[in-house]
């Protein structure tokens, strides 16, 4: 099956329908976890199942009424009453050896009170089965040989596509077989039922664990977890309660016994941790931690839950001119550095890594009006990549530079120069092992700003990024790359069309090998788009920098946005208002169980001293104000952890000087 050609006509066609007529898709084309569905609310206990630890992982096992673990499918297919024509079923199970007459239920759906099933998997010593309900008849497709009884974790991937089935056992070789007729597209689910681990009898019920229950409408999932390092643990949609393990097992498969060994508890400042410290605990005072080494980091086994006090100055550092832009980033084995995007061309911009708990200058690269730095990799290789929004010279063509890191001579050197119009950001990320760089071209000239921004792509053979693809834009400022289960998508801010700021700013998804536009949402000056999750849902919050018309009104202290992707209509919705002062940048961070967002505030119209303002997440009432920070033209906020706490970063486009802040918790 052609992922990329299904998951295009099933958006595409959803597209197209929404402007004619109320058609939707039956469910989310989304991943549906159908194990969450049926387990206690958090912090409640529930008889009958029981959260176990094997192997190092956790899964549920059940052993109470079967009726306790069903639910009605109408809570799935809530747009239609048919099951999906095309899908996959991911499920992260632990079997112990079958009795070669023994049969049991990873699920079923049933109708009414039929103990035939409609569809259903099913183990068998040594045997995988798929169940359907046919033409009149019980249709039962059987993968041999998948030796799933032996007591370990597999995660079995079912894709089903008109007339095939494909088995994909820990990532491995797909099996696949050929259904008599295709999978019907008219497979009516009114009144059935989905039970997990049983047939609604105690008799089949299943023995071992389930760690993961899966439902991925129209696409074949096997792509989306291999390839994997851990393939009998891979990941689509796996239920909170059973992610985190105060210890992991060693690669021979054993529990570690770390109580039975001389144990030494290290307190102060994080010790090595390598194959001699195995077992061994550290004590963090400043987090209030216990950590336990596995050979390789340390494992966080008991710490307190922090929570935000407030925010000290902890450092001015003088930078080379204005600061546009920060990025934060690690080089493994190297240390923690800081990119800075400055005005002044003469200077360049500088390179800054935290030596003895502040920043210290590490490098300086000539730069032209440099907007922002990207830090990112290919593999082994380390880049850094700067939007320079001016020729080298007066009449100059703007060029923007890819720096590689030399693990030789330890600092970034040229690499590939792009062409580029007064370029705002890079964004780079990867989609199915390939990577690519967007640049958000803001105008070209003067005047001109309805021009196309660009996506590269690396070429694995020539070693150099590649022109993919072209989108029109209007002034664009930045972009935003993001995935929601098995999808790709990419926002664009567009600023300012040559009359009015008051314009769309779009978001794309990925089909068929190329970016598409899915939603265009009206903004004010947009210059920042950031993406962020809690729990479940999905959030992206605009900085409106300005509302100027075409009749002239400007306008600076405005409202930004935080919207939410609705599940129902499959869009952002607005979700909630926030007054800013020329809003330019937002940054997600959590400290404990809190979440934050920061708003970088730079102009009023009369001021640029302003307060910048952190945010708290509060649940219905929704992102309030909690702590109010003095800047001055604020740029950019960036957040970092180091092993002394956590840290804010932010910029001023005003003065050469950013100002590190400390994080204070209880």
């Amino acid at each position: 099956m052609s992922e990329l050609l299904l998951l295009a006509c099933v958006l595409l066609s959803w597209i197209i329908t929404c402007q004619s007529g109320p058609w939707r898709p039956c469910t989310d084309l989304l991943p549906l976890d159908l194990l969450s569905r049926v387990l206690p609310v958090s912090g409640m206990a529930q008889d009958g199942i029981r959260m176990v630890q094997s192997r190092g992982a956790r899964g549920f096992q059940f052993s109470g009424s079967p009726q306790l673990f069903s639910f009605p499918a109408s809570q799935l297919f809530i747009n239609c009453i048919f099951f999906p024509a095309e899908f996959s079923i991911v499920v992260t199970l632990k079997i112990p050896q079958m009795a070669p007459e023994k049969s049991e239920y990873i699920f079923t759906l049933l109708e009414g009170d039929s103990e035939e099933p409609l569809l259903g998997l099913r183990l068998s010593q040594n045997k995988f089965h798929f169940l359907q309900k046919g033409h009149g008849s019980r249709k039962r497709i059987t993968f041999k040989a998948v030796g799933l009884d032996d007591n370990r974790w597999h995660t079995v991937v079912l894709a089903v596509t008109g007339r095939y089935t494909i088995l994909t056992v820990d990532c491995g070789t797909p099996l696949e077989l050929e259904l008599e007729r295709p999978f019907p597209d008219n497979l009516d689910t009114t009144g059935s039922t989905f039970f997990i681990a049983s047939r609604r009898r105690w008799n089949g019920l299943l023995s071992g664990l389930i760690r993961q229950l899966v439902l991925l409408p129209g696409s074949d999932a096997t792509s989306q977890i291999c390839p994997s390092s851990e393939p009998q643990l891979s990941a689509l949609s796996v239920p909170q309660a059973l992610l985190h393990l105060p210890i992991k097992p060693s690669s021979t498969d054993l529990p570690l016994h770390p109580y039975e060994a001389e144990v030494r508890v290290t307190a102060g400042v994080i010790p090595p941790c390598g194959h001699s410290e195995e077992g061994q605990l550290w004590f963090n005072p400043l987090k209030r931690g216990l950590f336990l080494c596995d050979g390789i980091t340390w494992l966080n086994m008991l710490q307190v839950k922090e929570k935000l006090d407030y925010v000290e100055d902890h450092q001015d550092l003088f930078t080379n001119s204005e600061t546009f832009d920060i990025e934060v980033f690690h080089i493994t084995s190297v240390g923690l550095f800081m990119a800075t995007a400055n005005r002044d061309s003469n200077i360049g911009s500088g390179i800054y890594k935290w030596t003895d708990g502040r920043f210290e200058r590490y490098q300086n690269i000539s730069t032209y009006d440099a907007q922002a730095w990207q830090y990112f990799t290919v593999g082994k290789k380390k880049f850094l990549v700067v939007a320079n929004c001016r020729g080298k010279g007066a009449g100059d063509q703007e060029q923007s530079v890819i720096y590689k890191w030399s693990s030789r001579k330890l600092k970034f050197i040229r690499y590939q120069t792009l062409n580029t119009h007064s370029a705002r950001d890079w964004e780079a990320f990867n989609i199915q092992d390939e990577t690519f760089l967007a640049v958000a071209n803001h105008r070209q000239g003067e005047r001109n700003h309805n021009i196309d921004s660009v996506i590269y792509k690396w070429n694995p053979v020539t070693q150099f990024f590649e022109v993919n693809q072209t989108i029109p834009t209007t002034g664009a400022y930045d972009w935003e790359f993001f995935t929601i289960g098995p999808y790709y998508f990419l926002a664009v801010a567009n600023t300012f069309n040559g009359r009015s700021t008051v314009i769309d700013s779009t978001i794309y998804i990925w089909l068929g090998g190329m970016f598409q536009p899915y939603q265009f949402i009206t903004t004010f000056g947009a210059i920042d788009w950031e993406m962020f999750q809690i729990e479940n849902r999905v959030f992206l919050a605009v900085a409106n920098s300005q509302m100027l018309t075409e009749e002239g009104t400007i306008l600076y202290s405005i409202n930004s946005t935080i919207y939410e992707l609705s599940m129902t209509s499959q869009t952002f919705i607005k979700f909630q208002e926030i007054e800013t002062n020329s809003a330019l940048d937002w940054e997600y961070f959590t400290v404990g169980d809190d979440k934050f967002l920061v708003v970088a505030n730079s102009y009023d119209g009369n001021s640029y001293s302003l307060n910048s303002v952190i945010y708290r997440w509060q649940g219905y009432e929704g992102f309030i104000p909690v702590h109010r920070l003095s800047t001055n033209g604020c740029r950019d906020w960036e957040y970092f952890n180091t092993t002394d706490g956590s840290y804010l970063i932010y910029s001023s486009a005003r003065a050469a000087l950013s100002k590190v802040l400390k994080l204070r918790t209880i």
